[in-house]
């Protein structure tokens, strides 16, 4: 398997790694399988997170006595100095190991992320962690463009992850950027959080397709599908295994997909913002996606709860769709998230 240097971390990875989020649906037994299989297929980068449930205890068990194979990363939501203290330790508990490679400060927003940086907030208890050896190297996630110009600015940011795909890929440039600037990039949601690979019939070809698509990018450090079974491992591995150019044929494939994915695909840019009446729109889509497509029903109805607006306060004022540079039908797809969540 293809090697990379993640950027200034120095850390040598693969450039398929494991996503932690599915992770969750199984049990210890299985994931201790699942560990397995990574290790026979060459695959040393794990990526998993405070907020994944119990995504962090599985793997901690599943990876124990056998720690030194695998570059580890995780992330929490703490905004706070003594918050992200009290997470880097739970972390190193549930992980079952002394030190964690890369802890990454999880999707802040622009507010968020000054709070991070601010005196008595998050990077503070990163750096110290950092010092003392508990953390190797400091990176962050985002959901957001904004957040992502910003953050390849930041001198403490040594990695960042954000969403790469077939559907997503408006950030090619920052993409390019990162690579400029030495900064190692990492792929979430590859398979565009499962909506390519159940797009129709022909799931695996097209989840093969778009690990073809984001690894033929030279600036991708590595890219995290999420995985819970074994064969999920396999199909994977074989797509990274193929470095041949994208054929003709494939990058016919890719504008299909593309074309009929996109009309019904939210790429959380935000633009359709302020909603009248408070919603998030694009977080309702993100745990939509957990629900319809990773089939983590608990979770995201978990995550749904958080929400301060709900789907359904939709007032069908179409500001919205408005602002949508993709044109979606936003007002009928939160009226289908409302009704997936209700209780």
């Amino acid at each position: 398997m293809e090697m990379r240097m993640l950027g200034k971390t120095g850390l040598k990875v693969t450039r398929l790694g494991f996503g932690g989020i599915p992770i969750q649906r199984i049990n210890a037994d299985e994931a201790v399988k699942l560990v397995d299989r990574l290790i026979e297929k060459g695959i040393n980068y794990i990526d998993t997170a405070r907020g994944y449930t119990v995504s962090e205890e599985l793997i901690g068990g599943a990876i124990e006595g056998r720690r030194d194979k695998f570059i580890l990363a995780t992330k929490s939501m703490a905004r706070t100095c003594d918050a992200m203290k009290s997470d880097i330790q739970t972390s190193l508990k549930n992980l079952r190991t002394d030190y964690i490679d890369i802890y990454q400060v999880h999707n802040p927003n622009e507010a968020q992320l000054a709070a991070v940086e601010a005196e008595g907030g998050a990077l503070s208890a990163l750096l110290e962690a950092k010092e003392k050896g508990l953390i190797g190297h400091i990176g962050i996630t985002a959901h957001s463009k904004k957040v992502f110009e910003a953050a390849l600015e930041k001198d403490w940011v040594e990695t960042i992850m954000f969403p790469y795909n077939i559907v997503e890929n408006e950030c090619e440039e920052l993409i390019r950027r990162c690579g400029e600037k030495n900064i190692g990039f990492i792929v979430m949601k590859p398979m565009a959080g499962g909506a390519v690979a159940t797009l129709d019939e022909d799931g695996d070809k097209n989840a093969r397709l778009a690990m073809r698509f984001v690894l033929a990018n030279p600036d991708v450090s590595v890219a995290i599908p999420g995985m819970y079974s074994p064969a999920e491992v396999d199909m994977n591995a074989e797509a990274e295994a193929d470095g041949s150019p994208l054929s003709g044929e494939e990058l016919s494939g890719i504008e299909s997909i593309r074309k009929r994915l996109g009309g019904n695909f939210c790429r959380r840019c935000n633009y359709c913002a302020p909603c009248t009446v408070g919603i998030s729109i694009p977080s309702v889509f993100l745990f939509a996606g957990y629900l319809e497509r990773y089939g983590l029903e608990k979770w995201a109805k978990g995550r749904y709860a958080t929400l301060a607006v709900k789907a359904d306060a939709c007032i069908e004022c179409g500001a919205c769709e408005a602002r949508c540079p993709y044109n979606l039908p936003i007002i009928e797809m939160l009226k289908k998230c409302a009704e997936e969540f209700r209780e």
